[in-house]
């Protein structure tokens, strides 16, 4: 708080001094976005998005909705309205695959590996630019991309002062408050930049209701050689619990059960919530040596702590290390209560390149260090049987620590007046310790990794004409779950991605195509085999891959109407897999052999289309349309495990014009979902052997039917 007031306070200074005369300010660009983002001729599979097309898509909803219409990503939302809990898949890879990075700082969880884009509620109002890489990419900070990256970045400079205020309304007693101070340029040099958000909504799952509030504010130095910026922001999440999914027999009668909580004799437990606070500091240097040459160093520190809370029916004293109550002749062994789960974490380090351009050469050396410091730790705040719990009493504490080193090389040289050439080396080593878990608090970890994930590319450039061919190599440690699990056999992940890509831009048609060839080593996945603790693993499997080919098109069809669509057709199999499924009949395992079989959660087809209508002076009209084919929720190909294909559209109509006293003054209504489809984008299965019968048992996250959002954004 007192960095967003003292932000505040160099803000209403930054307005009191505003000059226009920029013309000797040499502005450099975020040179640690550039040193790790893609450019027109790199041979990658990619999709940028502008600041406009971001405040476009933003209605309130999270980032992987605003993501939505870009090429091979479905998405999904616990609460069943896009706010809250929500994940993305890119060519069918989950969030722990998917390389996410700040302003070219790693996001994803250092232990899970995922990335909880609800700790940032509202980050796209600070986004001035996001670039999607589909495949391993050119992603150097992190863990390896294994399906896809995103870089955001929020240190586009904004050149003029201003200041909005975007409001939306919508189904669900869902609100959206948002409040952007810029600065501009002033005295020549400086800009601050701030913002304060607050998203509410109630869900469409009973009770998911989620209450996000976050800041973020940035002060920059802009010299002729010299940049420096500071950005300090912070999000707030407390969520109510609505990641149980729902059982394929109560989705017939009641598509909004929330079985969370229900252990409270009653009515359900009132704060079976998630609650989190993230804050991120971030310090950015920038200098120009000369015309060739420019580097970058930034430091950062993100401080993460918050606790999931939970109301355990009957639970077993002994497993809460604590002994029976014994009150006379009366010996109590369980008790109801409620715990807290928590973490404790910083993660900080430094990222920093060397840079040389000259119009044909460009060059990059540049690294990273970081480190995850993060405790573990479970408390109980009020039992049944007060008397069995001492005041605060924690049932375990335990730390992990895990650091990050990575160095890389990039480079592209101009061949003739149509080729270029890029190759990209990347050096990474990993430690990893953990002193202890939840359930297994005797087992320590302490793991070494060194990975060197090469990529390589040419691309032909001619006019309006790009076609490219690379390969690219990642490798990824295994996450905390699969250590937790005692599996000290499971092996790090390796993709070898193969790509190729042509596309044609022109003034009113332009198309594209990319083919890839993703080839798995070792990748892990979840078989339903036990270990020899009893815990359930994720296992690496040897062989498998996913292949496909992405489409892509827009057109200008007249003035006042133009379109654009994206399809991808994909094949993603597992080579010789086995299934492992409990016998509780005879005890043990038995298993089950499949020759070729999909990969879980990737559909064969995905495919969006935008039509935009402009039937008269500033009243725009956009329909959304979005297809996933078949999803399996597991490994076995089989129909009574999946999700069904679904298609959904969306309009909106928005309404803006201009005055004097007004840069821009927008409303729009947008409908979701506008036939109603019922439809479930995420889930899990289990299956068993009982009473000599296989039962499947199926949970889903569904979608919410048809549901509004309404927005008014003014622009001072």
């Amino acid at each position: 708080m007192k960095s967003l007031l003292l932000t505040a306070g160099l803000l209403a200074a930054a307005f009191a001094n505003a000059q226009t005369n920029l013309q000797d300010t040499s502005f450099l660009q975020p040179v640690e976005v550039t040193a790790i983002r893609a450019t027109d001729k790199t041979p990658v599979a990619k999709t940028n998005l502008i600041k406009a097309e971001i405040e476009k898509n933003n209605v309130g909803q999270d980032l992987p909705f605003i993501l939505n219409q870009t090429p091979s990503i479905v998405v999904n939302a616990d609460a069943g309205n896009g706010i809250g809990y929500t994940g993305m898949r890119i060519r069918g890879s989950d969030a722990s695959r998917i390389n996410i990075t700040l302003n070219g700082i790693p996001y994803n969880d250092a232990e899970s590996q995922g990335t909880f884009l609800v700790n940032l509620p509202d980050i796209a109002s600070s986004a001035g630019s996001i670039q999607v890489q589909r495949g391993v990419g050119t992603s150097t900070n992190g863990a390896g991309a294994f399906g896809g990256s995103v870089n955001m970045s929020t240190n586009d400079i904004i050149k003029e002062k201003g200041m909005e205020f975007n409001n939306t309304y919508g189904s669900y007693h869902s609100f959206k408050n948002t409040v952007i101070l810029n600065s501009g340029i002033f005295k020549n040099h400086f800009t601050v930049d701030a913002r304060l958000s607050q998203i509410r909504s109630d869900g469409y799952i009973d009770r998911a209701s989620s209450r996000l509030r976050s800041y973020f504010a940035s002060a920059a130095y802009l010299g002729t050689n010299n940049s420096f910026r500071v950005n300090v922001f912070s999000g707030r999440e407390k969520t109510y619990q609505a990641w149980n999914g729902i059982d394929e027999m109560t989705l017939q009668t009641d598509r909004t059960y929330n079985s969370a909580g229900r252990e409270k004799p009653g009515e359900p437990y009132a704060n079976e919530t998630d609650n989190y606070l993230q804050t991120h500091y971030q310090g950015f240097f920038n200098h120009k040596f000369n015309k060739l040459w420019k580097a970058n160093v930034a430091v950062f520190l993100t401080r993460g702590k918050g606790y999931y809370e939970q109301y355990k029916g009957g639970a077993k004293l002994s497993a809460y290390s604590l002994p029976n109550l014994i009150i006379g002749t009366d010996t109590t062994t369980k008790t109801d209560l409620v715990r807290r789960l928590w973490l404790d974490n910083y993660f900080y380090g430094t990222i920093f390149s060397l840079q040389y351009e000259q119009p044909k050469t460009q060059f990059i050396i540049g690294g990273s260090i970081n480190k995850y410091d993060g405790e573990h730790y479970g408390e109980i705040t009020w039992a049944q049987k007060q008397a069995a719990v001492p005041a605060g009493y924690r049932w375990y504490d335990l730390d992990a620590t895990k650091t990050d080193y990575a160095a890389y090389t990039k480079a592209s040289q101009q061949l003739g007046k149509k080729f270029q050439v890029f190759l990209d080396l990347q050096v990474r080593a990993v430690n990893y310790d953990i002193n202890g878990f939840r359930d297994n608090p005797q087992l320590v970890v302490s793991n070494d990794y060194l990975f060197f994930n090469p990529k390589a590319g040419i691309s032909f450039n001619n006019k309006n004409l790009r076609a490219f061919l690379s390969y690219g190599r990642a490798a990824k440690e295994p996450n905390r779950d699969d250590f937790e699990s005692g599996n000290a056999a499971v092996k790090p992940e390796k993709l070898n991605d193969f790509e190729a890509g042509l596309e044609q831009k022109a003034e009113r048609f332009s198309w594209g195509m990319n083919l890839y060839y993703m080839q798995y080593d070792d990748q892990l996945v979840l078989t339903g085999k036990i270990n020899d603790v009893g815990a359930y693993t994720r296992t690496n499997i040897p062989e498998s891959y996913r292949s496909g080919i992405e489409l892509q098109a827009a057109a200008t069809i007249c003035k006042w109407l133009n379109a654009g669509a994206n399809l991808t057709l994909s094949r993603n199999k597992v080579e010789n897999f086995t299934e492992y499924i409990d016998d509780y009949d005879n005890g043990g395992q038995q298993t089950k052999s499949y020759k070729e079989s999909d990969l879980a959660f990737s559909p064969e087809m995905i495919s969006a289309i935008a039509v935009n209508i402009f039937p008269v002076k500033n009243l725009e009209i956009n329909f959304n349309g979005k297809y996933v084919s078949r999803q399996y929720l597991d490994n076995t190909s089989q129909d009574s495990r999946s999700l069904r294909a679904f298609y959904t559209q969306d309009a909106k109509v928005t309404y803006s014009f201009k005055k004097t006293s007004i840069r821009e003054l927008k409303m729009f209504v947008q409908a979701n979902n506008i036939f109603s489809r019922k439809y479930e984008p995420n889930g899990y299965t289990f299956s068993y052997v009982y009473g000599g019968q296989l039962t499947t048992e199926n949970y889903y996250f569904p979608m919410a039917p048809i549901n509004f959002v309404a927005g008014i954004n003014i622009k001072l």
